[in-house]
């Protein structure tokens, strides 16, 4: 069957979808204890939306459909503050150092060949197709080099998913091409039928009206919102003109008591770079607006097809943003809260509305488990390194859960010296024409973040010539402008660097083991 006229308004009787020729059941899903039948997962996932500076604001019938409906989770953070590291974090549950993708590029294993024969026959969607008989359905970006000619191309579609519509390569809005089931089909700049989030909407509401009702579904749907070139739909080119970036307290000043990628970095912004960024800033949030009718669009069709009842949702996004925080114009990869926290909303079947969990430490290594769990898989035959949400979003009493959770990052760097900075060594990368560059080789780091009942801290090591060390009390210093490194307690500092140790080292079940603030929290 050939495929629907996706994008704008829909029109006319739709057609089926095709679907791949689908894997041999394997058995092993037993379903949640008392359900009648398993439950339908559909996973949201944006590109590059923080949590820190205002990312969820536009987005008021997300948060009134999904958070007021369920559970808010306010410390959700990433494993790699970058978009290919941390989305194979999420299909794996596995940390980087496990699944070893590193960077962007395929020389970084993303979407590389050695990553699609080693870990995509593992990943949690494989997993629910084979073991669980799950209809499987991708819509959106993949991971950053999909579609690369030197890893298949975009032929090449992931082993478990029965539907596959996948962007090449990384986030745009027009004049791209999507792997129809590993079939090329390029799109324009015609918004009636080429706007990816909107096509990314028809398609998924295609598939709710033409999947098969004799098995469960899992969605995932990923966003290029609010990625760069930061392209509204027209109707809301004109939104938020009032709005300008967060003047946060580490808002364009000189970090001085940060690693070396940080001090590099000049102060003040000129008033051109201000304006810039306000644009850049409104525009962000204009993207998001069609991710909110995206999800508006879904949860109704759900509800009017009786099947919103048995069915998770989870929202989130792949890694936070900055704007010129420390003086670094815009970007992602950095080690602080507005890089590593994210937004994580969830609803569902047995969880309590208007919930907001603050003490609950998660990374998106867990999500993997979660949906798992939530099919009635036996996490122990996995080797993911996340943990089951599934205990606190139903309530479950006197839950131990972790205390803190690894972040790590390899920074990247040209080997040459960049021509427009000739007064820069080679070793740097994502340079901005005023010589400001966002990454490095030595801007890599690993981190400990830790929550407890009585600590809020961050403890990071730079893999640099400095070995510099970072430590905030997220409490005291929310903006992290403070590093207490020298003054902090060295017992606890010790602590800190022995837990780190052992984290940048561990697997499965030892990434999951008691960490400083033994035995964890009770929820």
């Amino acid at each position: 069957m050939r495929l629907p006229s996706a994008g704008g308004p829909r029109s006319g009787r739709p057609r089926r979808l095709p679907a791949l020729l689908l894997l041999p059941l394997m058995g092993g899903c037993l379903g949640l204890v008392g359900a009648a039948r398993r439950p339908n997962v559909l996973l949201l996932l944006t590109d590059d939306q923080d949590a820190e500076l205002g990312g969820m604001t536009p987005l008021k019938k997300t948060k009134a459909l999904i958070g007021e409906k369920g559970m808010t989770f306010s410390s959700a953070y990433v494993p790699s503050a970058l978009c290919c590291p941390s989305r194979a974090s999420i299909l794996t549950g596995k940390y980087p150092h496990n699944h070893h993708v590193v960077n962007n590029t395929l020389e970084g294993n993303c979407s590389s060949k050695s990553w699609q024969k080693i870990q995509e026959p593992f990943t949690f969607p494989a997993i629910l197709r084979s073991a669980c008989g799950y209809q499987t359905f991708f819509a959106g970006k993949y991971l950053n080099e999909y579609g690369a000619a030197d890893a298949g191309g975009l032929e090449h579609v992931p082993l478990g998913w029965s539907y596959w519509y996948a962007l090449e390569k990384n986030s745009k809005y027009y004049n791209y091409t999507l792997s129809i089931n590993g079939k090329a089909r390029k799109h324009g700049e015609n918004y009636s039928v080429d706007y990816l989030t909107d096509v990314l909407a028809n398609l998924s509401l295609d598939f709710l009206d033409y999947k098969s009702n004799s098995e469960p579904f899992f969605m995932m749907i990923s966003t290029p919102a609010p990625h760069s070139p930061w392209t509204a739909a027209p109707q809301y080119q004109k939104a938020f003109q009032n709005v300008t970036a967060p003047r946060s307290k580490n808002f364009n000043i000189h970090g001085t008591e940060q690693a070396l990628a940080i001090r590099q970095a000049k102060t003040p912004m000129t008033n051109s770079s201000i304006r810039f960024l306000d644009d850049a800033f409104r525009r962000r949030w204009q993207t998001l607006l069609s991710v909110d009718d995206l999800v508006e669009k879904l949860v109704k069709r759900l509800g009017s097809t009786g099947e919103l009842d048995n069915t998770y949702i989870f929202y989130t996004s792949d890694n936070g943003y900055h704007t010129w925080q420390f003086s670094l114009p815009i970007d992602k990869r950095q080690l602080y809260e507005f890089d590593i926290k994210v937004p994580l909303l969830v609803r569902g079947p047995g969880i309590k509305p208007n919930q907001t969990s603050k003490q609950v430490l998660v990374s998106n290594i867990d999500l993997g488990p979660t949906i798992l769990d939530l099919a009635g898989y036996d996490l122990n035959k996995t080797q993911m390194d996340g943990m089951s949400l599934l205990p606190i979003l139903r309530g479950d009493r006197n839950v131990t859960w972790r205390s803190d959770v690894l972040v790590e990052y390899q920074g990247e760097g040209r080997n040459v010296t960049d021509p427009t900075c000739p007064s820069l060594s080679p070793g740097v990368s994502q340079c901005f024409p005023d010589c400001v560059c966002e990454d490095a080789y030595n801007n890599t780091y690993a981190c400990v973040r830790t929550l407890s009942s009585v600590w809020n801290l961050q403890y990071c090591e730079f893999d640099d010539q400095e070995v510099f060390v970072e430590v905030y009390n997220i409490t005291a210093d929310p903006d992290q402008i403070t590093n207490i490194a020298k003054s902090i307690d060295p017992e606890l500092l010790g602590k800190m660097n022995y837990r780190l140790m052992m984290l940048q080292s561990c697997s499965g079940p030892t990434c999951r083991t008691p960490g400083v603030f033994d035995p964890g929290i009770q929820v």
